[in-house]
């Protein structure tokens, strides 16, 4: 499984009609929503706003925002499950050109218009990890920091003790620690090593 390495825009024409194509790197469905209205703000005009999303293996959603029926989000989830591509977000932006496309029509350009922004980018390996609370004493933080990634630490909270929310890979000797919670199976970027 993979993910893309960084957020990236795509156009294509197809019979007078524009399709942009946008995707969004993401880690939860929260994330959607803001996307989609920003996405919205930015490009008010356009004619259809359809999307597909996957997070991990099973959270996975697709809308043809009017288009007809199963011609524009299916297609477009169809793409990132054949690629094997994960915790990403597939905005496709239509402005309607004037010439109606047909069912099959929408299907390809949907389709494609995901597909050739797919291959404008680079893709980073995922592995199975584990989404943890982590509570320890302030004096133990130099030694738990060395252990995770800055990139994989979510949140921080400083109280009586320390509370870090974090991703850990699965072999990660701190899921064997006292001090951790795990709270959902979760998908992480692979390390690259220099």
């Amino acid at each position: 499984m993979k993910t893309i390495k960084e957020n990236t825009k795509n156009e294509i024409m197809i019979k007078n009609s524009r399709f942009i194509t946008l995707l969004y790197k993401i880690r939860s469905k929260e994330e959607i929503e803001q996307y989609l209205e920003q996405v919205k703000k930015l490009c008010p005009k356009a004619t259809h706003y359809c999307y597909a999303y996957k997070i991990g293996e099973n959270i996975k959603k697709a809308s043809d925002d009017g288009e007809p029926g199963g011609t524009a989000g299916m297609p477009m989830l169809n793409v990132l499950d054949k690629e094997d591509i994960t915790n990403v977000l597939a905005i496709t932006i239509r402005y309607f050109g004037g010439i109606k496309l047909g069912a099959g029509g929408l299907i390809r350009a949907y389709s494609k218009s995901v597909k050739e922004t797919l291959n404008k980018i680079n893709t980073i390996e995922l592995i199975e990890g584990m989404k943890c609370k982590l509570t320890f004493p302030y004096v133990k933080e130099k030694e738990i920091t060395k252990q995770i990634p800055e990139k994989n630490i979510l949140s921080k909270t400083y109280l009586e003790k320390i509370t870090y929310i974090a991703l850990l890979t699965k072999d990660s000797e701190l899921l064997q620690s006292e001090e951790i919670e795990q709270i959902e199976k979760t998908y992480i970027e692979k390390e690259t090593i220099n």
